[in-house]
C-alpha cells in the first residue's frame, strides 16, 4: 500500500466501511465532527479523501485486504 502513508492507512482502517465510496462518506462524515484546532486530523482526512477520490473502485478493491488492523 506504498500509495498511503502509515498514517493515512490507519486512518482508513478506522473508518473502513468496505468500499470506497462508504470509506469517503464515513470519512466526509468525520471531519463535520472536528473541531477548529484539529488540523493535523483534518489535513490528513483531505490528503486520504483526495486520494481515495483519484482511484478507481477496484484499485480501492485491491488494496482493500491491507485495511484490516493488524493485532498480532
Amino acid at each position: 500500500m506504498s500509495r498511503f502513508t502509515v498514517e493515512e492507512s490507519n486512518l482508513m482502517c478506522i473508518y473502513n466501511t468496505g468500499s470506497r465510496a462508504d470509506l469517503l462518506s464515513e470519512l466526509s462524515e468525520m471531519q463535520n465532527h472536528l473541531a477548529a484546532d484539529e488540523t493535523e486530523l483534518l489535513a490528513l482526512t483531505k490528503t486520504v479523501m483526495d486520494k481515495l477520490s483519484s482511484m478507481s473502485d477496484e484499485e480501492f478493491e485491491s488494496l482493500s485486504g491491507e485495511l484490516v488492523a493488524d493485532f498480532e
